[in-house]
């Protein structure tokens, strides 16, 4: 029998094959920033901006200023710009942990886009690249950011990669980036945003705090792309039904999607608000009296839920009411020989395992991986002139020795690191400290890895103080967990951001 995957790898962005190659530490004396400069243009909403592209990398120390870190980034700022402090200049990066900022770099961000089929199979190359009128370059610098392990960085000197592969340290290092990049390129007096995608939220709420309590940096916003603060809404923990409860809309969505509902309501927002009532009041009621639930409530809610997810009644009852993701992705359309995507279930593929409990291979990943990762290779070192020789690893999840550490501090409870990390608490504690801090959420609703009643439940159990509430704006896609991938919804997520920065400077 297949084993059942751990909750930290399922939590990984992508598990697709990373290219990568160990570097070898380099000696103190040997780490040197480094940099490929190269010009450009490009016509955002018809205007006409020229910028200058930098792949580089920075050197990170210790207290005792020694180097311990390469830490890579790829920088686009717009040129012939007078007055930098009127320029925001935003942070960004992608998740796993372990992953690249190649996903958010050549699929919204960057002033270059790769041109997918959504949602659908791509196949092998030639893929199209174009450029990005979705980008946020018309108002914002970027920085994207590469942590330990991926990218061109790797630790250095007396360091081990293993050293910054963990929450907290995670964390630190890549703070320390941003405070070194704000220092070399003069931005100290620049409005700032951070935006991470899926453990990148989980990092940004931990980067915002630990900019200012330990650097004296306030940034004007953070952007939560696909969030996830609580690893708890995730994780399916024996004998927790939190997780079962936060996914329950997303199951009725995908099942909505796929016309697998005997009565397909027209109006999917209403449906969602509908199903949301239920899961947070008749389905928790229920899953929380355990095996003391009495037969006749069990029946109705099985009616419920099989009304809501296109699952059948026999099904649910066999899994007393709680259906893992993974099972859910393969029963859905079992019937049609089909698995659906983790990270976005409007995606299909075909399912290898008739008999199979689990989906394990993510088909929207499978569809979209191979177009990235060759389009970018090819992007970084043709047109950003990239010595053909530097090794970028798209991913870190192949090295030998990746693991994670998923203790926080100030996340724990009671009984120490024994609970599952939160850093909600860490973006709590940003916000109290900076009420004009504001947070932009995007929300996939087709998203399976981090769904998106999930971070309605996080955010309303920080025990924010009421006034800081109104700082918090949701917004949500029809599309999955890399919603910019659907071309409608890059041009909300665009326009969302722009507008968001915006209103930032002028607070």
């Amino acid at each position: 029998m297949k084993k059942l995957i751990s909750f930290a790898s399922f939590l990984l962005f992508s598990v697709t094959p990373a290219l990568y190659a160990q570097p070898l530490p380099l000696p103190d004396s040997v780490a040197k920033p480094e940099k490929f400069v190269t010009k450009h243009s490009i016509k955002i909403d018809g205007k006409l901006i020229n910028y200058t592209a930098t792949a580089g990398t920075i050197v990170i120390k210790n207290e005792k200023e020694e180097s311990v870190a390469v830490i890579g980034y790829t920088a686009y700022t717009k040129d012939a710009e007078t007055d930098i402090t009127k320029r925001p200049v935003t942070f960004a990066y992608n998740g796993g942990p372990g992953s690249s900022s190649m996903w958010l770099h050549l699929g919204v961000i960057g002033p270059r886009r790769i041109v997918v089929n959504d949602p659908g199979l791509n196949g092998p190359p030639p893929y199209k690249l174009e450029d990005n009128n979705y980008s946020i370059l018309d108002v914002s610098d970027i920085v994207l950011i590469d942590p330990v392990g991926t990218g061109f960085s790797h630790a250095t000197g007396k360091s081990k990669n293993t050293d910054f592969w963990g929450v907290d340290q995670d964390i630190k290092s890549v703070s320390q980036l941003i405070k070194q990049y704000i220092m070399d390129n003069e931005r100290w007096n620049s409005p700032k945003y951070l935006l991470g995608e899926s453990y990148g939220t989980f990092r940004s709420a931990g980067v915002a705090d630990y900019l200012s309590q330990n650097m004296g940096i306030a940034v004007n916003g953070v952007v939560l792309v696909s969030s996830v603060l609580d690893i708890r809404s995730l994780a399916f923990l024996p004998g927790d039904d939190l997780s079962y409860i936060v996914n329950l809309p997303t199951y009725a969505a995908t099942s909505w999607f796929h016309n697998k509902l005997a009565n397909k309501p027209a109006d999917l927002y209403a449906f969602l608000k509908e199903v949301r009532n239920f899961a947070g009041g008749e389905y928790a009621a229920a899953l929380i009296k355990g095996d003391q639930l009495p037969a006749a409530e069990k029946e109705q809610v099985l009616n419920k839920l099989a009304g809501y997810t296109g699952l059948s009644k026999d099904y649910l009852d066999k899994a007393n009411l709680r259906v893992l993701q993974p099972q859910f992705s393969k029963e859905l359309l079992r019937n049609d020989r089909t698995d659906i995507g983790r990270l976005d279930a409007r995606y299909k593929g075909i399912s290898q395992d008739l008999l199979g409990e689990y989906a394990f291979s993510d088909p929207a990943d499978n569809a979209i991986s191979p177009a990235f990762i060759s389009t970018f290779m090819n992007y970084y070192t043709t047109e950003l002139k990239v010595n053909k020789e530097k090794t970028y690893n798209t991913a870190a999840y192949a090295f030998p020795d990746f693991k994670w550490d998923w203790k926080h501090q100030r996340g724990n409870g009671l009984f120490g690191d024994a609970a599952t990390p939160n850093t909600g608490p860490d973006l709590a504690n940003a916000m109290s400290l900076n009420p004009q801090l504001k947070i932009l959420v995007l929300n996939g609703l087709f998203d399976l890895a981090t769904p998106f009643y999930g971070t309605e439940y996080t955010f309303d159990h920080l025990g924010l103080d009421k006034k800081l509430k109104n700082n918090i704006t949701m917004k949500y896609y029809e599309a999955g967990h890399m919603m910019y991938i659907s071309n409608t919804a890059a041009a909300a997520f665009k326009k969302d951001v722009a507008a968001f920065i915006a209103d930032g400077i002028k607070q």
